[in-house]
């Protein structure tokens, strides 16, 4: 799962050598928590949160076939 995000990110991003992603294991699942650069958190979130919306819904579906909960949450 950490592997599928950081790839989706990376193609995203102007600096995809600054893209980390932490798993957190919580109650309620797997937390994936995303951080790039603030210049580019216009690219990862886009416009209204579209971009963020369909990573989050990717996730989920990968997620899905494997029989487990995740969230992605973009920090700074």
């Amino acid at each position: 799962m950490k592997e599928l995000l950081e790839y989706i990110a990376r193609a995203l991003v102007d600096y995809p050598e600054d893209v980390v992603v932490r798993e957190v294991e919580d109650e309620q699942g797997l937390v994936l928590e995303l951080h790039v650069r603030d210049e580019d958190m216009g690219k990862v979130i886009g416009k209204q949160g579209r971009i963020a919306k369909s990573i989050r819904a990717v996730m989920k579906a990968a997620a899905s076939r494997e029989n487990t909960r995740v969230s992605v949450e973009i920090m700074q």
